[in-house]
């Protein structure tokens, strides 16, 4: 079977991680013969030196038509700095906002074989497997009046946070499907003592509530939830929460599974129940000072490919084999820099990339 796959791989370390989730999507297309198409494009900070735009309408529109989109990530000091003229995180945010894709799952899970290389104790994270569910094209990030000024007393900011009922309802409902479908549990993080939109975000969530009896509501406020992610992680099990609390806390849940270059994510226009367009990329960064080094860890960007198969292509089973393969080669040692613990010797990209590759091709018996 054929699918097109829009591939991004953007700025910085993008293009090296990209690589290597594409190397170990064929190796899966080549065990369950599927061909995987890859359009590649320019986005963000690449594309703005070689077009003048952070995203051709050409690659967008090329985009729209495949099955999802694989990215890799944009951005650095030479597009980003204070009075840049064109943001290179603008055809990201187009891409997000025009194709609805609202929904951002940021799974986070322990791998058994990593639990003693974080700063966290291995009793405490050990079975951690949870989803954060952010909002991704409203609040904060894109309500306006957003802007600077100067005054006679001196220079003032503004940004705008604004949520509907309806943007809340549609990502809530989002979280109650996906928590139907695992553990039956539902933390919707809010800071409602403080902020109108935290008040009608907890109103909406509950009304929301009475369509899934069989789920289990909690609410926690965004800093008492920051503080039981780290003291009681194994008690949560599908988070959701509006665009600014879902960025700054996914980073912090991803200590929990090996750090930020373990923790994919899928971009989707609702809960996944059956095939959904996506766009699917690594939560880090462009990580542009080891950008070309071959020491960025790919593992995100192939888990996030392992998404992609699932979400948008329906190919479950493949999926499992990915995620299983990365289980693999963890288990048996291998590790890049930002994961080797002390005495372990870190391997580069591409040939953590290759490791799961031929894990794929050739699965393990243990």
């Amino acid at each position: 079977m054929r699918f097109d796959i829009a591939y991004l791989p953007g700025d910085g370390i993008g293009p090296e991680v990209c690589a290597e989730a594409a190397r170990v999507m064929r190796a899966t297309g080549n065990r369950f013969r599927h061909e995987f198409v890859f359009h590649e494009g320019l986005i963000g900070g690449a594309a703005i030196d070689a077009t003048g735009t952070a995203l051709t309408e050409e690659m967008f529109q090329t985009a729209r038509k495949c099955d999802a989109i694989l990215f890799g990530a944009v951005g650095g000091p030479r597009w980003d700095d204070v009075g840049g003229k064109i943001p290179s995180n603008r055809g990201l945010f187009r891409i997000r906002k025009e194709l609805q894709l609202y929904a951002n799952l940021r799974p986070v899970k322990a791998f058994k074989s990593l639990l003693n290389t974080t700063p966290l104790k291995p009793e405490t994270i050990e079975g951690v497997d949870l989803i954060i569910l952010r909002e991704l094209i409203g609040g904060l990030y894109f309500a306006e009046p957003r802007k600077q000024w100067i005054e006679p007393e001196g220079r003032r900011a503004i940004d705008t946070m604004a949520y509907t009922e309806q943007e809340i309802a549609r990502v809530v409902r989002a979280g109650f499907e996906l928590a139907r479908g695992r553990r039956k549990k539902l933390t919707s993080v809010d800071k409602s003592n403080v902020l109108q939109t935290s008040s009608l975000w907890r109103t909406v969530a509950i009304e929301v509530a009475a369509d899934f009896p069989d789920v289990e509501l909690q609410h926690l406020f965004v800093d008492a939830c920051s503080m039981e992610l780290i003291r009681n992680p194994r008690s949560f099990d599908v988070l959701v929460m509006d665009n600014t609390f879902g960025d700054i806390l996914s980073d912090e849940a991803s200590v929990l599974g090996g750090g930020l270059g373990m923790i994919p994510s899928a971009s989707i226009s609702g809960a996944p129940k059956g095939r959904v367009f996506g766009l699917y990329e690594p939560i880090h960064g462009t990580a542009p000072t080891i950008a070309g080094m071959d020491i960025a860890n790919p593992l995100a960007t192939i888990l996030s490919a392992a998404l992609l198969l699932r979400y948008s292509l329906g190919l479950v089973k493949e999926a499992r084999v990915i995620e299983d393969a990365v289980e693999t080669v963890l288990s048996r040692g291998y590790r890049t820099a930002d994961i080797a613990g002390k005495g372990v010797a870190p391997i580069g990209t591409k040939e953590m990339g290759q490791l799961v590759a031929e894990a794929v091709l050739k699965p393990s018996k243990r």
